[in-house]
């Protein structure tokens, strides 16, 4: 099992003149301790049960853009991208040229959104349930018609329509930077990873509920002809033992997860300060992980 991380609070005590080097320090920690994956949220304003939304946000591609250019080992992504944020056509540029520029370490992390306060408070379309994950089907085929060089032409779509689906440069990603579905609905997310995720996110709830979700997956794979296999599994844990840094703790609160096929444990402390913490508690987990069967 390798480890993740995910930067989810950006209330630095130095404020927001601190923040790049916070995140270049976080960077630079990350792939020293080992870290395989960095994220950070897609957020306009801080989430009510993280400190509201007085609290400070950065936009998601624009961090991720200033991290690319201070790593150069961490697959980069959002956990996770809303679907209602940005035209599908200009959301597949994004992803494109975060791969393009970080070298091929870009994840596209999508999911329906829900946080209405935000999309009320700057003017963002806020559709209901149904129509967002008809939206994100949509995204998710212009996305990869974009990335397909042989397929540029039209989309029509119920939502959306483009004239053209051009993508150049290319991602260079092969065949495409992955796309990551995040989310444990079972009748369409889940069956949105089977059909066009290259890998989903869950949340660790309980192993047992991890488990039920992988098993509704795997019959999502079945019935779309799909292996299950090919999927990579991943789940954020926001558990306090990893915030408080109580290593064992920790390592008994995940132990449930290791047998479940789980590629990466994505961290997600609640703390606007990483760097520090990723070199006193993610430096020892990671080897002891990886040691889980």
């Amino acid at each position: 099992m390798r480890v993740g991380v995910h930067i989810n609070k950006f209330d630095h005590s130095g404020g927001g003149p601190a923040l790049g080097a916070e995140l270049a320090a976080a960077g630079a920690a990350a792939e020293a301790a080992g870290v395989s994956w960095l994220s950070v949220m897609d957020h306009y304003f801080q989430m009510e049960f993280n400190g509201g939304a007085e609290d400070p946000m950065l936009e998601a591609y624009t961090t991720l853009g200033y991290l690319a250019g201070r790593t150069s080992t961490l697959r980069l992504g959002a956990l996770v991208t809303g679907v209602t944020y940005r035209h599908p056509g200009l959301l597949a540029k994004i992803a494109t040229t975060l791969d393009v520029l970080s070298g091929g370490r870009a994840t596209l992390g999508i999911g329906a959104a829900w946080y209405d306060r935000e999309h009320a408070g700057l003017g963002v379309q806020f559709p209901p349930l149904a129509e967002r994950f008809e939206r994100l089907e949509e995204t998710l085929r212009i996305c990869l018609q974009m990335w397909d060089p042989e397929n540029n032409g039209p989309f029509a779509g119920k939502h959306y329509q483009l004239a053209e689906t051009l993508c150049v440069p290319a991602p260079v990603s092969s065949p495409h930077p992955e796309i990551m579905i995040g989310g444990g609905g079972e009748k369409k997310t889940l069956r949105l990873v089977a059909r066009y995720g290259d890998a989903c996110n869950l949340f660790a709830t309980t192993p047992e509920e991890v488990r039920h979700k992988l098993d509704v997956l795997r019959g999502h794979c079945d019935t779309e002809g799909r292996d299950y296999d090919a999927i990579r599994k991943t789940v954020a844990y926001g558990g306090e033992a990893a915030t408080d840094g109580d290593l064992d703790a920790f390592l008994n609160d995940v132990s449930g997860y290791t047998k479940l096929g789980i590629d990466t444990l994505i961290l997600s402390p609640r703390l606007g300060e990483t760097a520090a913490w990723m070199e006193r508690f993610v430096a020892p987990v990671v080897p002891r992980l990886a040691e889980l069967d």
